[in-house]
């Protein structure tokens, strides 16, 4: 039997990972000098009400313990982690480490998704279903390492503080940023290690527009999926999903709320856009 795990970068519950055949670990938000589990004892609304209170928040990755805990939950079984992407996290590197603390290391393959959320989330549900279909674990993560490369992500902050904080943005450029009301649009590198700067612009139908004009470039059409990702703004999410949906035709997209943690680093309201190409297995 083969097992696939992952972290709660999938925008995956606990719960919900389950009815898809799923272990999950989750990762961490820190606020007010208290780390919670999200999606188990921290909402995204509930972030956010606090941040509104003045708090601001850090994250984690899971704890090793509870990696390790995960792994020692099927010592008979083939396992693939597909985590996080490294340098964004911990994540890859706790699981690694996890895996040599266990007796059947040997029986475990950690995969770096080198993503993160909607195209994550996309990895994870393509490995239940090749193994579902009878796939040899190898099959698996090679289909997997495959897939992840044809993922693109952006991510608009609606705070330029969120930037500056993370060291994404020197506080001078945040500060004309925020004075001027430019619409920041943030890319993951292709090393996939970070988030880079992409474009800014005046508005924020601009900065979609930037976003679509740039998948269209890299051969985005309807053989892939695009994922709408937001912190607690629906109405911008589908704002988001009107302009692509224009400017790709029969694009799918579905439209999600991001986990705490990612509110965390974007921040409450930003959006997150995100693209992979679909698996036959899924379509």
């Amino acid at each position: 039997m083969i097992k696939i795990v992952a972290d709660s970068s999938t925008l995956y519950s606990r719960e919900e990972a389950k009815k898809n055949h799923l272990d999950i670990r989750p990762l961490s938000v820190t606020i007010n000098n208290k780390s919670y589990k999200e999606l188990e004892e921290l909402t995204t609304e509930g972030l956010v009400e606090m941040i509104n209170e003045g708090y601001f928040p850090g994250s984690s990755q899971p704890s090793i313990g509870d990696v390790v805990e995960m792994y020692e939950k099927y010592p008979n079984e083939e396992i693939i982690n597909i985590t996080l992407a490294d340098g964004l996290s911990g994540t890859y590197q706790s699981a690694c480490m996890a895996k040599s603390m266990v007796d059947h290391e040997e029986n475990i393959t950690v995969i770096n998704s080198k993503t993160l959320c909607g195209p994550h989330r996309y990895l994870v549900d393509v490995a239940v279903k090749l193994v579902e279909a009878g796939k040899t674990k190898s099959e698996v993560v090679s289909e997997i390492e495959s897939l992840r490369e044809t993922s693109t992500s952006f991510l608009i902050p609606k705070d330029f503080d969120y930037l500056v904080r993370g060291g994404r943005l020197s506080p001078l450029v945040g500060r004309i940023g925020g004075l001027v009301k430019l619409v920041p649009v943030m890319t993951l590198s292709e090393d996939s290690t970070r988030l880079e700067k992409f474009a800014t612009k005046r508005t924020f139908k601009k900065a979609i527009q930037a976003i679509c004009d740039d998948l269209i470039a890299k051969g985005v059409n309807d053989e892939y999926k695009i994922y709408i990702s937001h912190a607690c703004d629906e109405e911008l999410a589908m704002e988001t999903k009107d302009i692509i949906i224009k400017n790709i035709e029969s694009i799918e997209t579905e439209v999600m709320l991001l986990t705490p943690v990612f509110t965390a680093q974007g921040g409450p309201g930003c959006i997150a856009v995100q693209a992979i190409k679909k698996h036959d297995i899924l379509k």
